[in-house]
């Protein structure tokens, strides 16, 4: 039956078109992620499409994932506050951009609602629904979070520029989740469910025993950034996604005790947002403590990342490898690598040191279709003017900084 709303609600005139508006929106950031690797390779790498339908086909598999544990656990829509939780966490984005998750407006509205009474939300129903998109997200990560990294110069605390990627992915989710009716009976569309289920209570008018519901489609999105410097983009989402995984357990553990436990409820409001900052706190933490993977080698130019199908990807050369010569003559930096390469029209011949074979090849390189696009982006040096810095502050949070610096001054 799940699987058959799921598959029904697509041809909704009410559902298929917030969803077309999602993927829309998406497929907005995707052209986004392509212009950024335009900039670094002098020409698209014609991703936007490819990532687009990935996104949406793991999207799908991510919906259908979220909608069996919704119900499973009896997660339904008709008293989790929702209404709540989108402008509550619009406003933290203003403040900082990285607050545009459910993670910190849910966590926020559970603990005023627990300290203060408003606004009146079903805490645990909260906590669980955090609980299961970031589960879902989890296995989204874990998926593809690492396909079409896009490489960066990276500005890091000190001043100090490193080589990486930004790992940047989003996926639209489309939901079957449970809505309460009237109480006591089958209604037609409708399922019966018992009222001991976790997470929901009977007491609706009708029989105490039972519960009736029915099967609401709804649609979400869900997005990843990170960053890979001390680790390859596989590595570092494979990490992300199991320190995600481990967060959304400890809090759908949390949100099933707090039915019970107004202490349990407390924990799972203070650990939907501080649990959240700490996955985020330790997954950068680790990659700036550690020591830089895409860095200058003593000997050679190292390779930061390739053009996809370009003349160094068909000579084998992928990210990591270091370049050491060009027709037998050694390449020490960055200004000698284009100097060897400009106006080139013969294929070359490359030697370079393969990091995933660690060994060393020869290579003929042809050239590219159009001159000097021959897709290699070098590591930094050093000295490069443009980078990324890591700022995430919103208007409002640059704003209240502001004002907080008149103040103290």
């Amino acid at each position: 039956m799940i699987l058959d709303s799921f598959l029904q609600a697509f041809l909704s005139l009410q559902f298929l078109p917030l969803f077309l508006i999602v993927m829309l929106i998406i497929a907005m950031q995707y052209r986004r992620m392509e212009k950024m690797r335009e900039s670094f390779y002098g020409q698209g790498a014609g991703r936007t499409g490819t990532d687009l339908i990935v996104a949406a086909g793991l999207g799908l598999v991510g919906g259908l994932m979220g909608s069996y544990l919704m119900i499973f656990i009896g997660l339904t829509l008709s008293e989790s506050g929702l209404i709540y939780l989108w402008p509550v966490a619009v406003l933290l984005m203003l403040i900082n951009m990285r607050f545009l998750c459910f993670s910190y407006a849910g966590g926020l509205l559970a603990l005023v609602s627990l300290l203060f009474g408003f606004p009146e939300i079903n805490v645990p129903q909260i906590m669980a629904l955090v609980a299961v998109l970031h589960m879902v997200e989890s296995f989204l990560i874990f998926a593809s979070g690492h396909l079409g990294a896009v490489p960066a110069y990276i500005k890091g605390h000190g001043g100090r520029i490193t080589g990486g990627f930004t790992l940047q992915k989003f996926w639209p989710i489309p939901l079957v989740v449970l809505a309460v009716m009237a109480g006591g009976g089958v209604v037609e569309g409708g399922i019966e469910m018992p009222g001991w289920w976790p997470l929901i209570k009977p007491g609706v008018p009708g029989d105490p025993r039972t519960l009736t519901y029915i099967l609401m489609p709804v649609v979400a999105a869900l997005g990843y950034g990170d960053l890979a410097i001390a680790r390859s983009p596989v590595e570092k989402s494979r990490l992300s996604a199991l320190y995600l995984g481990i967060y959304s357990l400890v809090l759908l553990i949390l949100a099933v005790l707090s039915e019970q436990s107004r202490s349990a409820a407390l924990a799972a409001a203070l650990f939907s947002f501080l649990g959240h900052e700490a996955v985020i706190y330790i997954g950068r933490g680790i990659e700036f403590r550690e020591k830089p993977l895409y860095v200058p080698p003593g000997q050679g130019v190292r390779v930061l990342d390739v053009l996809p199908e370009g003349p160094a990807w068909r000579a084998g050369i992928r990210s990591g490898d270091v370049l050491l010569a060009i027709d037998g003559v050694s390449v020490e930096n960055k200004t000698d690598l284009y100097n060897r390469l400009q106006g080139a029209v013969l294929p070359l011949t490359v030697d370079y040191w393969s990091h995933a074979a660690a060994a060393q090849r020869r290579e003929l390189m042809n050239p590219p279709r159009r001159a000097n696009l021959w897709g290699i982006v070098p590591v930094p040096e050093g000295q490069e003017r443009q980078y990324v810095e890591l700022m995430t502050t919103g208007p409002l949070g640059r704003w209240l900084q502001q004002a907080w610096r008149n103040l103290i001054h």
